[in-house]
């Protein structure tokens, strides 16, 4: 599918999904973060599961993240909750505080504390290698600032690329590029757009896709910023794997520094049809072990 297929599309739904993006998100999650330090130093965690023990280090460039997970951390908040959500060669999930005592078959991920995050996007210098930590988060079109879950976080497996792969996986980026600059652009033309719309001028919203493919485009190549991988992002995902598609779009904020063969286990596990895990694997506790 081209960009300009894509950009149809996206003016089309573009009323639907401004309209959606104030009325879709839960307004107990409006409340935004307010722990942020601005300090750049990384800190290790233990994190104790059923399961057995991993280590994760948090990176001190996404200070508004190293701080929620280190404070929520030494409060006990994790301890209990499940891992509820597991993808064989994809990733693990867990921080829903509703998980904790929850009866199996239970929909999950829903919970938090209470607010978001605001994102954190260090790409590509922080992407979804095998055993990177990060955030989850709303979708888009209800949250169109990416702003991360409050408390819930995942951990990649992922899957190892081949040569074609990469070429896939940076054509994939090259569009992502390209979709998020035309839709900044038809953000500003929103009310030309419904009017449009409204009077069936499709030849008008035709001609006006057109002309912000074209600067879409132009904007991209003037932004001199590389669509494609890094030497570093082609090194990791063509020999230990991850999740390539996730880069750009999720706050990656931590990794695993040890214990990754728990993260393993974990990931096998068998599952239900919502992909929580037959047997529940609980966080039992953590422990803030360095933050210098």
């Amino acid at each position: 599918m081209t960009l300009k297929h894509i950009a149809l599309m996206a003016i089309l739904l573009l009323a639907t999904a401004c309209s959606n993006a104030t009325a879709g998100t839960d307004s107990k999650h409006e409340k935004m973060s307010t722990t942020a330090e601005t300090d750049t130093a990384s800190a290790t965690v233990v994190v104790e599961t059923t399961a057995g023990n991993f280590t994760v280090l948090l990176y001190g460039d996404t200070p508004k993240h190293r701080d929620n997970f280190l404070r929520l951390a030494r409060e006990g908040y994790y301890n209990g909750t499940l891992f509820h959500r597991v993808i064989k060669d994809f990733m693990i999930q867990a921080g829903d505080p509703d998980s904790r005592n929850a009866a199996p078959g239970a929909a999950l991920g829903s919970g938090g504390p209470g607010y978001k995050i605001d994102a954190e996007i260090v790409f590509p210098k922080h992407f979804h290698k095998r055993g990177a930590l990060a955030a989850a988060r709303q979708g888009d079109q209800v949250n169109p600032m990416r702003q991360s879950s409050g408390s819930q976080f995942y951990i990649v497996t992922g899957q190892k690329l081949d040569s074609a792969g990469v070429a896939r996986m940076e054509q994939h980026m090259n569009m992502s590029a390209l979709q998020e600059a035309f839709n900044r652009l038809a953000m500003n033309h929103r009310d030309e757009i419904r009017d449009m719309q409204q009077r069936g001028d499709r030849q008008g919203l035709q001609q006006l896709q057109d002309t912000l493919v074209a600067q879409a485009e132009a904007d991209v190549k003037a932004s001199g910023k590389s669509t494609g991988m890094t030497d570093e992002m082609r090194e990791a995902y063509t020999t230990v794997g991850g999740a390539p598609h996730l880069d750009g779009d999720y706050t990656v904020f931590g990794e695993v520094v040890s214990g990754m063969d728990v993260i393993d286990r974990i990931e096998k596990a068998r599952t239900d049809g919502r992909d929580r895990p037959n047997e529940d694997i609980r966080i039992i506790g953590m422990k803030v072990v360095e933050n210098k």
